[in-house]
């Protein structure tokens, strides 16, 4: 409810800036002014309603409400930010007007100079050329919007990009040199995301032909009873070792427990506080997951001790954590490598910025007190279906004994 109630009022603020930019002081006041004031209006509310039902499957209201209101939150954000970066070149325009206007002014006063002994700064500018400046930024602004927009689109609603991740691990047998996991995160099956992407995602995965297929959460925006057709196509990831899969803090929101029965159903194995012992060719390495931390909330959370406590430390332990923040106890445990997502990489420019205060790893590969994180920009999205600086992908961690070539 906190969430909704801060989204509402940035929104609002956003909506008001664009209003002034775009609407008051590109129009006379008038019938052209209402309807742009209604416009923005009417805007304001379908970001408002499409937030409203994010979560609330795949019926055709609900997809008929997503796409324009999430695709317009993306607009808003950027309209409002590039119209804010306008605001230099505006003063510019405007000082040069006035600076234009000061010899008709000492010459043949007119009736647009309303104060002959005002400074430059204090003279008025004309209400046709003002006009004419509000209405060529606006434009441009607009003309940006689309454009970066619709290249989010493009990045966001493709396919994901496939890494390969070479990663080092001191104790691994030699034996187990270029074992291959699949990470994938964040696929947020919901209202714009459905059955298709899962297929898309599998069919990617099964082409990697890797050992085992990792999940670190955020699959679904939504129950089982509405989502549960989308999420069936897992049942088809091959793979040496099965699939595996811990928590998000979507699956909190969704309805953990249904959820976890539904993947085990799919063939796809929770890792829950737990973990387990993958061996070949007579060496093996330790795989472990952990619930996110929003599980705190619901009595779920993670448990590293249970997980983690009581295991062969000769050997290495590939973690599986939503959240890349969940390293700092991880290292305290000894974890050789934790793989992670949650950040989407900071899915739009300039959110980049932003995760880094909360998380310690915004993408790719990094150590964080002696523990390697390996975090996945996720391949799907949250809201706005677009990625900007941050495209979608699958990653394949190849693990490597460190005197490997």
């Amino acid at each position: 409810m906190l969430f909704f109630v801060l989204f509402a009022v940035v929104m609002g603020a956003a909506h008001y800036y664009i209003w002034r930019r775009a609407v008051r002081a590109t129009t006379r006041p008038g019938r052209g002014r209402r309807i742009g004031t209604g416009v923005v209006v009417f805007l304001y509310l379908l970001v408002m309603a499409a937030l409203s039902v994010s979560r609330l499957g795949e019926s055709g209201l609900v997809v008929a409400v997503a796409w324009p209101g999430f695709f317009w939150l993306a607009g808003a954000f950027y309209f409002a930010l590039i119209l804010g970066v306008l605001e230099i070149p505006r003063l510019v325009l405007n000082r040069a007007a006035r600076a234009h206007e000061v010899p008709a002014a000492v010459g043949a006063p007119t009736a647009e100079v309303e104060a002959p002994g005002a400074t430059l700064e204090e003279q008025p500018v004309d209400p046709g050329r003002r006009l004419f400046i509000a209405r060529s930024l606006a434009v441009a602004g607009g003309v940006a919007t689309v454009g970066v927009v619709g290249f989010g689109a493009t990045q966001a609603l493709g396919d994901p990009v496939v890494k390969r991740i070479p990663v080092t691990l001191g104790k691994l047998d030699q034996r187990l040199s270029g074992y291959r996991i699949a990470v994938v995160s964040d696929i947020h099956l919901g209202p714009l995301l459905g059955r298709a992407h899962t297929e898309r995602i599998v069919r990617m995965i099964n082409e990697q032909g890797v050992d085992l297929v990792a999940i670190v959460g955020d699959l679904v925006d939504g129950t089982v009873d509405e989502l549960g057709e989308a999420a069936a196509p897992l049942r088809d990831l091959v793979s040496t070792h099965g699939s595996f899969f811990v928590t998000g803090n979507h699956e909190y929101y969704s309805g953990a427990e249904p959820w976890l029965a539904e993947l085990e159903r799919l063939g796809v194995n929770p890792l829950r506080n737990e973990r387990l012992r993958i061996e070949r060719a007579g060496a093996s390495f330790d795989l472990a997951g952990v619930n996110d931390v929003t599980g705190e909330t619901f009595q779920d959370g993670p448990d590293y001790g249970r997980a983690l406590a009581g295991r062969d430390t000769s050997t290495p332990v590939v973690l599986m954590a939503h959240q890349p923040v969940a390293v700092r106890e991880a290292a305290k445990h000894g974890v050789d490598l934790q793989l992670s997502g949650h950040t989407h990489g900071g899915q739009m420019f300039p959110f980049h910025l932003a995760v880094g205060l909360q998380q310690p790893v915004r993408s790719g590969l990094e150590t964080v007190d002696g523990t390697q994180v390996y975090t996945s920009n996720g391949a799907g999205f949250w809201g706005p279906p677009v990625r900007v600086g941050a495209a979608p992908d699958i990653s394949v961690v190849e693990l490597r004994h460190k005197f490997a070539g």
